[in-house]
């Protein structure tokens, strides 16, 4: 699972528990202005994800890590499909971000009204 918050002018996710090991990464930090929206998908979990590199995908159990896919990098952090955000981006090393969240909505409407912010 994820935790998001703004800091400043930066989207910040932080990694939690045993996902950090299997991503090889404890936090992302994207400024606002390449973050383009979010918004929760429950259904992104059945889609192709690609090729692993680093990472761990075991089918409706967990999927996090690096993924790529059709030559984007999308990086995952999902084992509750129905608590997925997807955060889509522009000019970063991701393409887009899936993660699972607590409270789906209220992180959309984060990082929406942050982008409102920035407008």
């Amino acid at each position: 699972m994820a935790l998001v918050h703004i800091e400043g002018d930066d989207l910040v996710v932080v990694i939690e528990g045993l996902d950090k090991l299997w991503a090889l990464k404890s936090s992302l930090t994207i400024p606002l202005g390449n973050v383009r929206g979010a918004t929760a998908d429950p259904g992104i979990a059945a889609e192709p994800k690609g090729i692993r590199a680093p990472g761990a995908h075991v089918p409706g159990v967990l999927t996090v890590g690096t993924f790529h896919l059709d030559g984007e990098k999308v990086f995952w952090d999902v084992k509750d499909p129905s608590k997925a955000v997807v955060v889509e981006l522009a000019d970063e090393h991701y393409a887009r971000l899936v993660i699972q969240v607590d409270d789906p909505r209220a992180t959309v409407a984060l990082v929406e009204n942050a982008l409102i912010g920035k407008g």
